[in-house]
């Protein structure tokens, strides 16, 4: 998990040990080109992961028409998150033994091996694998660039920056299933995978020569019973997710004892963090209301960002006769609003420094957006599909930039980085949980047809032959897929109904920082350490 850098504490501060004061590197007063320079690196690295959830998602209806497995499609998402999931404590620690850059730099390394056997795939087992060691790569830049933003921008001044942001979302989640459609039209699915290596090689160069930080090594312990009790609680729960109804039956002994395992694993973590001198999850943080209120926040917005990248490509491909380009298109309604909200929302927030109406925005235009998609049938035109996917779109930028700043706000300076790394733990998670659920409702759906698409004339949703199967077998195949679609929304919007009322208990609390004006020259520069 990151552990943002924070000043040093008093004897009767309430933080883990992670460092002895003279093992901390000296501060380095950065001035706001600086800022600028870093986190366009930082950003790059970032774009990488985000560019290819958004390539692969719009990509996968090509390639489960080429490697078959339908049944097996969730697990192309739920393997990548849950090893983000998994391994983002692990990176966040050795950031902390190792130095954060060097750390930052193996871990796009590590991705970019991923990219590269997952491209090479020649089955659906072996894509899952492969995306696996991407999730690995992906746990390590998430946790170490969000240590690094945390340390280099406080709360108050984050909206002067959150253009950069803004605008790296903007590439992402528009340029992503741009770029995805295109590839898997004109190139083939397998170079989704291998577009990440010139975007990964050039992050890496970037941030091994412009991104200088102080030299430091902090006297940190990995807390590895943590980490294992962490996998087994959170691999059980997912896979007890998605074989339910579907590999077992509900009350099958699998699905029982892997809940079971799931329990107690989280009980076993639970008493292990109470023990650790150096937990992966400091359970202090969770004292406070709005921490608690953002990890609920994050978690829904987690399911709905992945579950919609997922299942929405295939729906608009099968259902509505797109072809690979046009789905990344008609994608763009959702994508385009996160990055323009996102922006607007963080420079209010600078200028006003109030928050709490944001989140209840996000939440409340989410819980509309999926109770209106889960309406959809094989009748719905593109544009109703576009409207509701503006909606999502609207939610989605109120929620992710600024749950991450209401939780940092809300814990002592101390706390950055795991707190930070809490919100990233919930937000995977709920990505992968919510996509296993996703699913295993899907699958329930389809599960009668499948077969026969695929084995008529070589029928599949990516393969543009569907028009080859008789009329009725069409049109039993078409009712499938909008009915599970219509499941994997209508569970949607219970997340986030949930995640409204947690926002409607938010508590505001004032934002640390210099508020932003016309009178400031500029920001002044702040600390960075890098540990």
């Amino acid at each position: 998990m990151p552990v943002s850098p924070s000043t040093p504490s008093t004897p009767s501060a309430r933080s883990t040990p992670v460092a002895a004061p003279s093992a901390v590197a000296a501060e380095s007063a950065v001035g706001p080109r600086r800022i600028r320079l870093t986190m366009l690196g930082i950003m790059l690295a970032m774009l990488l992961a985000m560019l290819d959830n958004a390539i692969v998602g719009t990509a996968m209806p090509t390639i489960v028409g080429d490697l078959g497995g339908l049944a097996h499609i969730s697990w192309v998402v739920t393997a990548y998150a849950l090893a983000t999931a998994v391994s983002t404590p692990v990176w966040g620690k050795f950031g902390d033994l190792f130095g954060r850059k060097r750390v930052f730099l193996s871990a796009i390394v590590v991705f970019l091996l991923g990219s590269v056997l997952a491209g090479a795939a020649t089955s659906m087992t072996a894509l899952i694998s492969f995306r696996a060691v991407q999730g690995l790569g992906a746990g390590g830049i998430g946790a170490t660039a969000f240590a690094l933003v945390g340390a280099l921008v406080p709360p108050r001044e984050r909206g002067r920056y959150q253009g950069m942001t803004a605008s790296v979302m903007a590439i992402g989640t528009v340029g992503g299933p741009l770029l995805g459609g295109f590839v898997t039209g004109h190139l083939g699915w397998r170079w989704a995978f291998y577009l990440n290596l010139p975007l990964g090689l050039l992050a890496l160069v970037w941030c091994a020569v412009l991104l200088r930080l102080p030299a430091g090594r902090a006297k940190a312990r990995i807390d590895w019973p943590g980490i294992v009790l962490l996998t087994a609680t959170i691999g059980s729960i997912v896979l007890a997710a998605s074989w339910a109804g579907t590999t077992y039956a509900w009350g099958s002994w699998q699905i029982l004892s892997l809940g079971a395992v799931g329990v107690l694993g989280l009980v076993l973590f639970v008493g292990r963090q109470r023990r650790a001198a150096e937990p992966v999850l400091p359970l202090r943080i969770f004292a406070d209301r709005n921490v608690r209120l953002v990890c609920v926040m994050v978690f829904a917005a987690g399911a709905v960002m992945f579950g919609a990248t997922l299942y929405l490509p295939l729906f608009q491909q099968s259902v509505q006769g797109a072809s690979a380009t046009n789905s990344g298109l008609l994608l763009l309604p959702m994508m385009v609003p996160i990055a323009l909200v996102s922006n607007v929302a963080g420079k209010v927030m600078s200028r006003t420094g109030r928050y709490r109406i944001f989140p209840i925005l996000g939440a409340g235009f989410l819980a509309l957006s999926t109770a209106l998609l889960a309406t959809m049938g094989t009748a719905t035109p593109r544009a109703v599909t576009g409207l509701y996917l503006a909606l999502a779109g609207i939610g989605l930028g109120f929620l992710m930039q600024m749950t991450t700043t209401i939780a940092q706000n809300s814990v002592e300076p101390r706390d950055l980085g795991v707190v930070s790394a809490a919100t990233q733990l919930f937000r995977t998670v709920g990505g992968s949980l919510g996509v296993a659920l996703f699913g295993a409702l899907f699958t329930h759906a389809t599960a009668g047809v499948t077969g026969a698409a695929e084995g008529a004339a070589g029928a599949n949703p990516g393969s543009g032959t569907l028009a080859q199967l008789p009329a009725a077998a069409r049109a039993a195949y078409l009712h499938a897929v909008a009915t599970g679609t219509q499941r994997v929304f209508m569970l949607a919007a219970a997340f986030c109904a949930v995640a409204l009322v947690a926002a409607l208990l938010v508590k505001e609390v004032p934002l640390r920082g210099k508020p932003a004006g016309p009178a400031a020259a500029g920001p002044e520069p702040v600390a960075l350490k890098a540990r």
